[in-house]
């Protein structure tokens, strides 16, 4: 996880990690954005896009070509951040459960 902080206060996060796949990738492992957080009142500072940049940079720490993310399908704020800086819709996906 890395974090933003401003004047001691924490303002926004992301949380990554490590996959085997990612739709829409060809590469593995490929580094995943699992979380993306900034305050309200720290949006549009550029505070993203700096968590942004520090998690692409461990990407290719880890030897990782690709970086990827998903949102939910509803979200379009998240998925306009995600166009924003850089990112291309490869794909939406429905997903399922069944109680056993």
């Amino acid at each position: 996880m890395l974090v933003a902080e401003h004047e001691g206060a924490l303002v926004g996060f992301v949380e990554l990690s490590l996959r085997a796949y990612a739709e829409g990738c060809d590469s593995t492992p490929v580094a995943f954005l699992e979380g993306w957080y900034v305050a309200p009142d720290a949006r549009g500072s550029g505070v993203g896009r700096a968590l942004l940049r520090a998690a692409e940079e461990w990407g290719r720490s880890q030897g990782c070509t690709e970086f990827a993310s998903d949102t939910e399908a509803e979200n379009t704020a998240s998925a306009e951040a995600h166009r924003a800086c850089g990112f291309d819709e490869v794909s939406l996906i429905r997903c399922f459960k069944k109680r056993l």
